[in-house]
């Protein structure tokens, strides 16, 4: 891609299972192009793998670089296989990494600049700090609220539902109705 920008956001994101699948969490640390940090988000996901959760922590950076600004993003992962597909150097195989990297590059199409590079581990710490501690909710029982309410589009394959943008926690409970 062209020059980076003067002013760009930078992301390190990390996503994790415990078990895989198993509790997951991601976590997002975002610095403008100064250095100060503008953002930290980590969210626990439920019962997912690892690659979902590098994937869900990808699509929060993205969403928050479309949404808050600038629309210039470089994000740094430790994810080889997230980077190399994101680059479009891997396929994408695994259906639900597919609905997810659909969601990922609808994204990138909203920014002007996007760049995303793979480090190794070590350099990422603290997106896997946070990442860590939203695995660590998992033990954790939130308080009683009342459930989200909210549609998502499916398809119906080999007799089960295959959600068409967007991921639900495992156990989710759902209603579906038909539409034709």
């Amino acid at each position: 891609m062209r020059q980076t920008p003067e002013n760009h956001l930078i992301a390190h994101t990390d996503g994790g299972a415990r078990g895989n699948p198993g509790p997951a969490g991601y976590g997002v640390i975002i610095h403008d192009s100064k250095g100060q940090k503008v953002a930290a988000l980590s969210k626990y996901l439920g019962r997912q793998t690892n690659n979902v959760a590098e994937y869900q922590a990808l699509i929060a950076a993205l969403e928050y670089a479309v949404s808050k600004g600038p629309k210039a993003l470089k994000v740094i992962s430790d994810s080889e296989l997230l980077v190399r597909q994101i680059q479009g150097i891997y396929k994408v195989k695994e259906p639900t990494l597919r609905d997810l990297y659909g969601r990922a590059c609808q994204l990138i199409a909203q920014l002007e600049w996007f760049v995303i590079e793979h480090v190794l581990r070590g350099h990422n710490r603290e997106a896997d700090q946070l990442a860590n501690e939203a695995m660590d909710q998992a033990g954790r029982r939130p308080p009683a609220a009342q459930p989200e309410r909210r549609e998502l589009a499916g398809i119906v394959r080999h007799g089960k539902v295959e959600l068409l943008d967007g991921i639900l926690p495992e156990g989710t409970l759902v209603e579906v109705r038909t539409k034709r």
